[in-house]
């Protein structure tokens, strides 16, 4: 993949590919599941940002591109939902949630998106020798079934560095992820408050 390609989508989560408010397609012959409507966070229930307020977007059907970095492939056809945010400045994240059928299937779906994500970095540096990636855990929340929270940092060759915090978290067959990323390390990633807002998601769904 050339390193601008793939610089691009390690950016996905910057205020200019959220605004697009571009989702990804759910493959052909995806059944709806959707047999509730899970609440969404808002605004005030991310992680402050410290000089800049956070503005929602709209509830949006489809699987978001902002998370096509790490889940660009092999999820699963389910009837996704999902919302945007962004700051003014380089900060924004995003939350998608899916009702699957039962909650053996919401199981076995949040442990494949938790698996995608901690493979991600890996996956990096293979497909692009000139960018290196790190991922972290950050540990399980009781919340609900659970969730997981996990980092991941990239710098490429010509200086770009982002950080993006992730989580997988379940309420029986309901499944939600949440994504939030900005220029910079782990040392400027809002561990303990993502961490909040995770545990709000999940607590949230139903």
């Amino acid at each position: 993949m050339p390193k601008r390609t793939r610089a691009a989508a390690l950016a996905a989560l910057t205020v200019a590919a959220l605004a697009a408010g571009t989702a990804l397609t759910a493959p052909a012959g995806a059944a709806p599941q959707r047999t509730a409507s899970p609440a969404f966070l808002t605004a005030a229930e991310l992680p402050p940002h410290p000089s800049s307020s956070w503005t929602a977007g709209p509830v949006t059907d489809g699987f978001p591109a902002a998370l096509a970095f790490c889940l660009g492939e092999g999820v699963p056809a389910h009837d996704y939902r999902h919302r945007v945010f962004h700051t003014d400045l380089d900060t924004a994240a995003v939350q998608v949630t899916v009702v699957t059928g039962s909650p053996a299937q919401g199981k076995a779906l949040a442990a494949l998106l938790d698996e995608e994500i901690r493979s991600c970095a890996e996956r990096i540096e293979q497909s692009d020798p000139e960018t290196e990636a790190e991922g972290r855990y950050f540990g399980a929340l009781p919340v609900e079934e659970g969730a997981r929270v996990r980092g991941l940092h990239t710098t490429t060759s010509w200086g770009a560095t982002d950080v993006h915090l992730l989580s997988v978290g379940r309420d029986g067959g309901t499944v939600t992820v949440v994504g939030w990323g900005q220029m910079g390390d782990f040392d400027d990633a809002p561990v303990a408050a993502f961490r909040k807002t995770t545990t709000k998601a999940v607590a949230k769904l139903h």
